[in-house]
Order: structure tokens, then sequence, then C-alpha cells
């Protein structure tokens, strides 16, 4: 075909009016991208972005607190160095029950290679639940140094090549974490640092991780302060966590990864459905949606098991109880357990309840866990 021609046939075919498309009622979605907004093409953990004056002001500033610590709600104000709070931890050193590739959490965070988890011992809660009793409940493991507990994240990424270090309960000790984090990074670490947490944070405390930490995966237990009161032993744990959780997300926002699946930026919420708390865990997840981020991501976990100090024989209870006519009591007469509303598993309708109300409530980044858990050995 001419040249000439060519040119007028397609000025005829570009000038042709449009057929418009049928339009359909389907909602309104978000903005679609060529690559979603929580993609990153590649991570330079937070704390090796913090200039030397910032990590220089932040080393002062948590050996300050030590000497009157209110690094969380507890506020008991003591100089650390010279005695213990409610948590019984000192100021010079961090006791720690385990140290080890983690393959228990979620998949993002574990990967291949597993989450470099730190089991700290202690805990600012007293969860009478408490699905890791034996470490959070008891002073068991040994004690490091910030210097020390720094070269055993160095032993995480090189020897066990994990894809973080994963902090675990560290709220009691977050002055100790913040020297060993600081001492890391001069020895070469590189990879992102998770804040495993209760949520019961002080805003002094996560000021003074502003920076430092580049995932942040606080649990929000319950939802009443008569809960609280009963099962935790604090009054203002919820509106800590919520003050928590706010602050947390301000600071680096909802959850990123880089191609590979790990997670290496923002917050995911977990949320322990228990026995007969369903309505709780429903408001909690339209308390995230409405006032922290529909696009946060969330955990909704169903392996609540009764331990700690669920079903034990209630205080006062007596023994041998003989009924009229000299026969012995039935024994569910005589051993009545303490906490008996939450003395069973939790059911699968219970959880299903906990997810329909966060899927009515917009959110939608849902965690689905692993098919295994524990450590690889």
């Amino acid at each position: 075909m001419p040249r000439a021609a060519l040119q007028t046939s397609i000025i005829r075919l570009c000038s042709r009016p449009t057929r418009a498309l049928p339009r359909t009622n389907l909602p309104a979605h978000r903005k679609l991208h060529l690559a979603p907004p929580w993609l990153l093409d590649d991570y330079i953990p937070r704390y090796q972005l913090l200039s030397s004056t910032d990590a220089s002001k932040k080393r002062s500033a948590a050996y300050a607190h030590l000497r009157g610590c209110n690094l969380c709600p507890r506020l008991c104000g003591v100089n650390r160095y010279e005695k213990t709070g409610v948590c019984l931890i000192g100021a010079e050193t961090v006791k720690v029950n385990t140290i080890a590739p983690h393959f228990g959490e979620e998949p993002c965070f574990q990967g291949h290679n597993g989450s470099g988890s730190v089991f700290f011992s202690g805990c600012n809660l007293r969860c009478v639940f408490c699905q890791n009793h034996d470490i959070a409940h008891q002073r068991n493991g040994f004690d490091l140094t910030p210097e020390e507990l720094a070269e055993w994240y160095m032993k995480l990424q090189e020897v066990g090549r994990v894809h973080n270090i994963n902090l675990v309960t560290p709220e009691h000790v977050v002055p100790q974490v913040v020297l060993s984090i600081l001492h890391a990074r001069e020895l070469g670490l590189r990879i992102p640092i998770i804040y495993n947490t209760s949520s019961f944070d002080s805003l002094e405390s996560l000021n003074l991780l502003d920076g430092l930490i580049d995932i942040y995966l606080p649990d929000f237990k319950v939802w009443s302060n008569a809960t609280s009161k009963r099962l935790l032993k604090v009054d203002n744990y919820t509106e800590t966590a919520m003050e928590s959780i706010k602050a947390m997300h301000a600071q680096v926002g909802d959850l990123c990864f880089t191609a590979d699946g790990i997670a290496k930026r923002g917050v995911l919420v977990r949320h322990l459905v228990m026995p007969n708390k369903e309505n709780e865990g429903g408001k909690i997840v339209k308390w995230l949606a409405e006032n922290v981020s529909r696009d946060i991501m969330i955990h909704i976990m169903e392996q609540y098991f009764p331990r700690a100090h669920v079903g034990k024989p209630a205080r006062g209870t007596k023994k041998d109880v003989i009924d009229s006519g000299g026969v012995g009591a039935l024994p569910e007469t005589t051993a009545k357990g303490r906490y008996e509303d939450i003395n069973r598993p939790v059911s699968l309708k219970e959880v299903s309840s906990v997810r329909r109300a966060a899927e009515d409530a917009g959110l939608w980044r849902f965690v689905e866990a692993a098919q295994h858990g524990g450590f690889n050995i």
C-alpha cells in the first residue's frame, strides 16, 4: 500500500467514534499499581541509616533510663543498677533462655533459614494463660551483656544465615537491647530487627527504639479492662496496646516484603483467639481497621491451649470433702480448676468468628500459619 494511502487509512481509523463500554455495578477497588506498594526492590536496615550522632544520643538515653526505669507502663522508677522492679532484671545484663534459628514463626519471617530468635527470660505481664510461661514467668537461662548479645546476633547471621533477629518478650530489657543493636551494627549486622512484644510498652520505650527496629510484631491480647486485670494482672493493658500499636505503625508503616517473600519492614499484629473471648477479638480487629490501617497485616492465631495457671486447683479448695452420709464427694465437686472459662482449647468456630469480624471491618491481609513449627533441630 502506498505511504499516502496508509496514512489516510490510519487517520480514518483513529477518527472513528469509540463505542462506550457498558457500565457495571462492581464496587470500587483500590488503585492498581504496576508493583504492590508493599514490595521493596531492596532494603537497608534502619539501624544502618542512623547517624553516629543519633546513635550516641540513644546510647546515652538507654543508660539514663536504667537509672530511673520508666520503659514500661509499670513505671517502677527504680535504679536498676541498685535493685530490680517487677521484671526482676537488673541493668548490666539480660537473662536469655534460648537463642537459635526458629521455624515456628510466620512464613514471611522464618523463610527457609529461620528467624534468629532470642527468647528473653522474664516479662512485665503476668498472663495466667502464658503459652511460654516456663520462659516468661521464670528467670531461667544465662546472663549476657549487651556486647555479648550483639555477638550472638552475628552468630545467627553468619552461621545460622537467618533472615532476621527476632527479639521475643523484650519490653523489660529495652535499654540493653538498644545497646546491643548499636554494638552489632559496628560488628557488621545487616539483617532486619524484629521487636516481638505483648504491646505493653511505653511511648518512651518506643521512642528509644525508633530508628533501630525494622519490624514490630505486637500482640493485642484482650479488649476489656476487666479481662486484662483478671487474666494479664494489669489495669491499663488495652489503652496501652492501642497507644503502642499506633506509635509502631507511625514509625514503620504496613508490612513490606522483598521479592523473595521475606518481610523487611512494617507492623504485623497478632491476636491469640481465646475460649469465650471471640467478642473481644472482634472489637480488637475492628479497632485496628478503623484506627490504624485497613492494610495492616494480622495473624489471627488458633493455637491457644490451657497453660500456666489455667486449670490449676482453685485456691482454698478443700481436699477429701465428705458428703452427707459419709460418702466421698464426686471429683468435680472437690477439684474445681482456676479460670474455668478458658480451661479448654479454642474452637475453630471461635477463630472463624474473629476472622469474619476482621473481614467485615475491612481487613484483608491475613497470615496463613506455617504447616510446621518448632526449632529445626
